[in-house]
């Protein structure tokens, strides 16, 4: 029995330097979080004794806080008050921006104030643009300011008329009746002289307001409803059914204009800004070149992807066929259950990688700070792939999903997909990003842009691909996707905003040459123009990197600076454009006068 017991000591005493020797090797050598010393999460102080930012970091500051002043003011989205007063309001900071002794400033000074600039004007162009829009939509919503003077006479403070804000509400229900038959006209056979007839874009848009719009009268019935009896007497019933009006409405619209289904995902509509829109959003970018020019540049990394693609089939025994190559990739997963272990062990990998070669500074905290939560199926439709910043949110099939949805995320989050991106979402991608502008110019979140945030994290993408960090063929597979799959956003992007590409090509593009299942294209063409991006943002992963690329040549190979200092400068700077990283890392006092210049991938790609 004394045996035995040593026996089981020993065993289990084995089993545990085992287990932990596997969570060494599983952590590549960093401590579990409790056992870290606290005082490895306190930086060096003497150089927060010195000036950290720029000096015109309290006005862009000001500006911040006044504009969110300003927009509690007036909380009726896109309402032609609200509009025409932050228009006024952009004007007056352009006024006096170009009052100010701009000569006194210096290196970050100016960099902020031609920021301050850009985005005031682009502010300006997004106002034309909303006000060109709303009034397309105005056909279909013709009650619209009636209802939004409510919320916005409330912030009068005076007592409203309870007699003539029913009255309001019941002629808002008749307009919207007689809107809905004109529309039903539209989709007859015979329609009337005064049918409507809008596209799905114009209806999307108008759904969206109409969501907002009842949200905002539902925040000013509560003000009042109950503390006002007066006002209850005469607005409860009105209301009541004019919310279950605005329901109906936006069903009707959803199914029979934008042609959703009961029961099925919503269809893919998007609004494209055109020619003209993406000429004023890459000028806000600093990007001085056509749609067109970057499509040329987005077909040459294509094509350089291609040639490294045969390269893997040939090494993976596959000959010159990429697909099949690609298949072998997806193919490799994880049981369930153990994809959060993994992509954690491959966070770690990166970290070992950066912190070997002195990349980057990686503090200690960082590494730390990061969290991970699993996604929900309802969302994998939209992010098919995982997600990160603050935390990495995994993207993994659940037991209640249907047995091909769960064959479908599986292939899609395989072992070497993530190998080539957990970095990128954690460090050194979005997690270092985040974690440094909580802690240096954190007044540049104004100047927020995915050339910076998007583009720093594929630059990584880029360099470890370079340095050697995928090693295993299979690995270098699924970094090559991706690579692929960020030029193909640029292509297929650009040419839906420019009108000559349907959701439906984009998604047939994804398939056909990107390698994706059709399920994640399709997802990934949602997310893109059904969600809440801006129109070049997907542009901004391989632009942004292919700057950066650009810029690393210029100070780091050249020798003008050391590849360490040279990444923690544009983690420390703040999210900009990288035109005006340009000018910050090369310590160059901007003219009042620059304008963008910078051909970062040469005169006329």
């Amino acid at each position: 029995m004394k045996h035995h017991a040593v026996r089981c000591l020993l065993a289990f005493g084995l089993s545990t330097l085992a287990a932990r020797a596997a969570d060494e090797n599983f952590r590549h050598g960093q401590p579990l979080q409790a056992q870290r010393p606290a005082a490895d999460y306190v930086p060096d102080l003497a150089p927060f004794a010195r000036p950290q930012s720029s000096e015109l970091r309290e006005l862009v500051e000001r500006y911040n806080a006044d504009r969110e002043g300003l927009l509690v003011m007036h909380p009726v989205e896109n309402s032609p008050l609200r509009l025409r007063r932050l228009g006024e309001f952009y004007r007056a900071w352009l006024t006096k921006l170009a009052a100010m002794n701009y000569e006194q400033l210096g290196v970050e000074g100016r960099i902020d104030w031609h920021l301050m600039k850009a985005e005031l004007k682009f502010q300006l162009a997004l106002l034309d643009r909303q006000q060109k829009r709303m009034a397309e939509i105005v056909p279909l919503l013709p009650f619209f300011e009636q209802l939004e003077s409510l919320q916005e006479t409330r912030r009068g403070y005076a007592r409203p008329d309870g007699k003539a804000s029913a009255a309001t509400l019941a002629d808002a229900r008749v307009q919207l009746e007689a809107v809905k038959k004109a529309l039903e006209s539209g989709l007859s056979d015979k329609p009337a002289e005064n049918a409507l007839k809008p596209n799905k874009i114009v209806a999307l848009r108008a759904i969206n307001q109409l969501d907002a719009t009842g949200k905002q009268l539902a925040d000013w019935f509560k003000h009042y409803d109950g503390y006002d009896p007066e006002f209850g007497w005469w607005t409860r019933e009105p209301y009541k059914k004019l919310t279950v009006a605005f329901d109906d409405y936006a069903k009707f619209l959803r199914e029979k204009i934008v042609g959703a289904k009961p029961g099925e995902d919503e269809p893919i509509v998007g609004d494209p800004i055109g020619a003209d829109g993406l000429a004023v959003d890459l000028e806000h970018e600093m990007i001085p070149y056509t749609p067109e020019q970057l499509i040329a540049v987005a077909e040459k990394e294509f094509a350089w992807c291609e040639a490294e693609w045969r390269k893997v089939a040939q090494e993976l025994g596959c000959g010159d066929d990429w697909k099949q190559a690609l298949e072998k990739m997806k193919a490799d997963y994880v049981a369930p259950g153990d994809q959060p272990e993994m992509i954690a062990g491959l966070a770690y990998e990166a970290v070992d990688f950066l912190t070997k070669r002195d990349l980057v500074t990686v503090p200690p905290h960082m590494i730390d700070d990061w969290t991970m939560t699993m996604m929900s199926p309802e969302r994998q439709k939209v992010n098919p792939f995982f997600l990160g910043g603050d935390r990495i949110i995994v993207s993994f099939p659940t037991d209640a999903m249907d047995h091909k949805d769960k064959l479908d995320s599986l292939r899609a989050n395989n072992v070497h997909l993530c190998h080539a991106t957990v970095f990128h979402e954690l460090i050194p991608g979005h997690h270092m990003q985040f974690w440094y502008l909580d802690r240096y110019n954190q007044h540049r979140r104004l100047f927020d842009t995915p050339f910076w945030i998007e583009g720093w994290a594929l630059w990584w993408e880029m360099h470890l691909w370079g340095l050697g960090y995928q090693q295993k063929p299979l690995d270098r597979a699924g970094a090559l996707f991706w690579r692929t799959h960020r030029c193909a956003r640029i292509i297929f992007s650009l040419n839906f905003h420019l009108g000559r590409w349907t959701p439906q090509q984009c998604i047939d593009f994804l398939v056909d040459r990107v390698g994706h299942d059709r399920h994640t294209a399709t997802g990934e063409v949602r997310r893109s123009f059904n969600g809440d991006y801006s129109p070049l943002y997907q542009v901004g992963y391989m632009m942004g990197a292919i700057q950066l690329r650009a810029l690393y040549a210029d100070l780091v190979k050249s020798g003008k600076m050391g590849e360490k200092d040279f990444h923690d400068a544009i983690m420390r700077g703040g999210t900009m454009p990288i035109e005006m990283v340009r000018a910050r890392l090369t310590g160059a006092k901007l003219p009042r006068d620059h304008r963008t210049s910078w051909k970062f991938v040469g005169g006329n790609p």
